[in-house]
């Protein structure tokens, strides 16, 4: 038996390989979990639900844009009419705009929040939402980073909106957990993932610095993070809620 037998999930951001939300999805998807891969990049989620069902898993893919309220209500509804509940969220599509402070816009700092943050707040309550109408004793994981818990040149509104996360996250864990309702954040390292791949084009400089100060010497896997998230999603962790896992090869620390 696998350790997410009968349960539905959902990861958004899941299109990107290598990437979190693709990592995750495939870790869920190997302990028996019916997987959901949303993402703007329909062709991108298919290809990871394929790999999936290609593994013997269970994954269908949707076209889904985060920030887009009425976007959410209908996954949400598609959810319940395929599956009928909803056993786990995470919510991990997102961006990072690198830059110093003096060079940010307005719209650059909007749509750092917009991206990050709204998108959380809306897939969090709607999963909230149908896991009470269900009676789901359900887990939303939502991807923070260690950008929130300490200072990172050049990432200010990448902070803001990880530290977002984590203060909403910690809020909808006390307002949910006597219906069994678990919520968590991850807050990743230096992943090697696409999307630190972009961010390095942007300012490599900078970027070169920060992976120079982690403390193990090289940058984590996707893989490591998928862990953590199957940990928060499978009923190993049936008694953490509002907490954090740092998945960091000691940066924060350092």
């Amino acid at each position: 038996m696998g350790l997410m037998d009968g349960k539905v999930c959902l990861v958004t951001g899941g299109a990107s390989k290598p990437g979190l939300g693709h990592a995750i999805a495939q870790k869920l998807a190997s302990e028996g979990a019916r997987v959901i891969v949303t993402d703007m990049d329909a062709e991108g989620a298919e290809r990871t639900a394929a790999e999936i069902r290609a593994a013997g898993g269970q994954a269908e893919s949707w076209r889904q844009d985060v920030t887009v309220e009425s976007e959410w209500d209908a996954t949400m509804e598609r959810i319940k009419a395929q599956y009928g509940q909803l056993d786990t969220l995470v919510n991990n599509a997102g961006m990072v705009i690198l830059k110093p402070i003096e060079d940010f816009t307005l719209d650059d700092f909007n749509r750092q929040m917009l991206v990050n943050m709204t998108s959380v707040f809306l897939g969090t309550q709607r999963a909230v939402a149908l896991m009470r109408e269900k009676g789901t004793k359900g887990s939303i994981i939502n991807m923070s980073s260690v950008a929130a818990l300490v200072g990172v040149y050049a990432v200010s509104a990448y902070a803001a909106s990880k530290a977002g996360v984590q203060g909403f996250t910690k809020a909808i864990a006390a307002e949910t957990a006597k219906q069994g309702i678990r919520c968590n954040t991850i807050h990743p390292g230096m992943i090697l993932t696409n999307m630190n791949a972009q961010a390095s084009e942007q300012n490599a400089e900078e970027y070169e610095a920060i992976t120079s100060a982690i403390p193990m010497g090289y940058m984590g896997q996707p893989s490591t993070i998928a862990d953590a998230a199957l940990y928060l999603a499978s009923d190993l962790s049936s008694y953490v809620t509002g907490t954090q896992i740092v998945v960091d090869g000691g940066m924060i620390n350092n």
